[in-house]
């Protein structure tokens, strides 16, 4: 079944009026979704809209002091250069009740099943005139690990949560459909992961402080 990452924080937050943050909001969908749920949210990135409800700037140079009932981060951890001093942060910014709700995904986690697949995608996406493809699934290979070098990988991920959290909830998601773009590419997506063809890359996740860690 797929689950967006709105379904899934709404079913690990406590309830509104709860006080939460969204770190790297982008353009502020989840914020202003969660807002609208009655959340009093706050969503910080450097590109945030101008607005109430979000503040430009970078998780580093947040001085909003906790506690916070929630904290989020989708698709942000990877890019954070230091990774164990941004969590260590949130620890410090919830309440001893708090929940981290998380989505990620492991760029690093491709087998040649699924490097196969996606090197199959984009040769039809080029086929019909949206961008380019790799001449082969080891050129595609080298693209990708290319652009995502220094980018934290699911185990590192991982890793750094459980030092710092216990985990109340992991989900394996698709991902690769938001690079190809379109609803079908998704459906497709999770069809080839539930039969064991490709791998799901993707992942939400929610954990609370671990006791002392607060």
């Amino acid at each position: 079944m797929l689950i967006p990452f709105e379904a899934f924080a709404l079913e690990q937050l406590p309830g509104p009026p709860a006080r939460l943050l969204e770190i790297g909001c982008g353009q502020g969908a989840l914020t202003t979704a969660l807002s609208v749920a009655g959340y009093a949210i706050l969503g910080i990135d450097p590109a945030a809209p101008q607005s109430e409800f979000f503040r430009r700037l970078t998780f580093d140079d947040l001085d909003e002091p906790g506690p916070y009932d929630g904290v989020l981060a989708a698709s942000s951890l990877h890019h954070i250069r230091d990774l164990d001093a941004a969590l260590d942060k949130v620890v410090a910014l919830l309440g001893p009740e708090g929940v981290f709700v998380v989505e990620e995904f492991g760029w690093d986690q491709l087998d040649d099943a699924t490097f196969d697949w996606l090197h199959g995608q984009r040769r039809a996406l080029a086929a019909a005139g949206r961008g380019q493809a790799p001449d082969s699934v080891e050129a595609l290979r080298s693209e990708w690990e290319g652009e995502r070098l220094g980018l934290h990988g699911e185990e590192t991920l991982l890793e750094a949560l459980a030092t710092r959290f216990e985990e109340q909830a992991y989900v394996r998601t698709p991902y690769l459909h938001r690079l190809l773009g379109g609803v079908a590419t998704e459906v497709l997506e999770q069809a080839l992961i539930d039969g064991g063809a490709i791998k799901a890359l993707g992942f939400h996740w929610a954990g609370r402080p671990r006791a002392g860690a607060t």
